[in-house]
C-alpha cells in the first residue's frame, strides 16, 4: 500500500472511530480464549489482522508525545550471538572497486570518464539471525507437522523456503505497545540463567511501571540480556548466561488470553525461559503462541533505552524485510516512537 492511499484511508476513519476504539476488543479475539484460527482458512497473517486497519492505526499514533525515536535492532555480524540451530552469518565482498577497474567487465565502468567503480556485498545469513519477528510457519507441531491454521509441511514445505504463512506475509506493525521491564522491577542488570518469568512477575512489573496491557497491544519483556550485546554480540559466554531467560507457558497464555497481546517480543534469542519448569516441554511458548494462537514473536529487540529512560508506553514500528520464503523477518531495525 502506498503511503498517499494509507494517508488518505486514515484522514477518512471519523474521530468518533477513534475514541470508540478505547472501548473495543481487537476483532477475532475473546477474553480467556485469546485469538486462534479464526480469521479464515485461508489466512496466513494471524493475530495482527486484528490491529492491520487504519483505525487501529491512529489510535496507536495518538500515544506519540515527544517524537523521540528508540532504535531497537541490534548490529550483527559473523561474530554474533545465535540460538544453535541457526546458522552462522558472512558478509563477502562481491565486488570491490579494485576488481571492477581490474576485470573491467562491467561497461558502464571500464573506461567511466570519472573512474568510478563500486562496492556490493555477498550475505550467507540465517533467517533468524540478529532482531527478528518469527513467523507464523517458523513453527511446527504433529506428526503432520503443521502449523498455524493447519497448513502443513506436506503441501506448503519447499526446497527454497516456505510456500505459505512465510515473513513476508507479516504485514507493516504500527501498534500500541507496552514494556514490560522484569529485570529492573527484579532490580537486577538481568535476569539468571533459565529464570522463568510468571505471571506474578509481570503483574508486579506493571503495576511498579504504572501501566497496564491492552487488548491489541505489542507486549516486549526485558530480560536485560542485551545489555551485553556490545558491538556486534562477540561475548557469547556472557550473553548466553542470561539468554536462557524468559516467560513461561502460563506467562504467555495471562498475556493473550487474559490481557489481549497480539504480539509478544523480548530482548533474548527465543522470548521464552529455557526449561519451564512447570511444562518441561521444549519450544512450549513458540508452539503456543505461533501455532495455536497465531501471535506473532519478537526477539533480541534491544530495549535498554527504554528502560533507562522509564518508556513504558510507545508506538511500535516494524517492517520486515521481504525475503519471500523465510520463516523470520531477520536483521531488523523496528522502532519505538515516544
Amino acid at each position: 500500500m502506498g503511503m498517499r492511499k494509507l494517508t488518505l484511508m486514515l484522514l477518512a476513519v471519523p474521530l468518533a472511530t477513534v475514541m470508540n476504539l478505547a472501548a473495543q476488543t481487537p476483532q477475532g479475539w475473546q477474553k480467556g480464549k485469546g485469538y486462534g484460527w479464526v480469521y479464515g482458512s485461508k489466512d496466513e497473517v494471524g493475530a495482527l489482522n486484528a490491529i492491520a486497519k487504519p483505525e487501529w492505526v491512529l489510535k496507536a499514533l495518538q500515544l506519540v508525545k515527544t517524537g523521540r525515536v528508540y532504535d531497537l535492532g541490534v548490529p550483527v555480524d559473523k561474530r554474533s550471538y545465535r540460538w544453535p540451530g541457526h546458522a552462522p552469518t558472512e558478509i563477502m565482498s562481491y565486488r570491490s572497486p579494485d576488481g571492477v577497474k581490474r576485470q573491467k567487465d562491467i561497461p558502464a565502468f571500464a573506461s567511466n570518464a570519472k573512474k568510478m567503480a563500486f562496492h556490493s556485498c555477498a550475505l550467507y545469513t540465517s533467517d533468524n539471525i540478529g532482531t527478528q519477528i518469527d513467523g507464523l510457519g517458523h513453527i511446527t507441531s504433529g506428526d503432520d507437522n503443521h502449523w498455524y491454521n493447519g497448513y502443513k509441511e506436506a503441501d506448503y514445505g519447499g526446497d527454497f523456503g516456505l510456500l505459505k504463512m512465510d515473513a513476508d506475509r507479516i504485514p507493516p506493525v504500527i501498534a500500541r505497545a507496552v514494556l514490560i521491564d522484569v529485570a529492573g522491577f527484579k532490580k537486577l542488570d538481568a535476569l539468571p540463567a533459565n529464570y522463568a518469568i510468571s505471571v506474578r512477575d509481570l503483574e508486579g512489573a506493571l503495576k511498579a511501571q504504572g501501566v497496564d496491557v491492552e487488548p491489541g497491544d505489542v507486549v516486549l519483556i526485558r530480560t536485560g540480556t542485551l545489555r551485553y550485546w556490545g558491538e556486534a554480540g562477540a561475548d557469547h559466554a556472557k550473553i548466553a548466561q542470561h539468554d536462557s531467560a524468559g516467560i513461561s507457558l502460563a506467562a504467555a497464555r495471562w498475556l493473550v488470553e487474559q490481557k489481549g497481546a497480539v504480539m509478544i517480543g523480548s530482548d533474548t534469542s527465543g522470548l521464552e525461559v529455557g526449561v519451564d519448569p512447570e511444562v518441561r516441554i521444549p519450544n512450549a511458548v513458540h508452539e503456543y503462541l505461533l501455532v495455536q494462537q497465531g501471535v506473532h514473536i519478537g526477539e533480541f529487540h534491544n530495549l535498554e533505552a527504554l528502560a533507562r529512560d522509564r518508556v513504558y508506553r510507545f508506538v511500535y514500528v516494524a517492517l520486515t524485510n521481504r525475503f519471500k520464503g523465510t520463516t523470520a523477518g531477520f536483521a531488523l531495525r523496528p522502532i519505538a516512537i515516544q
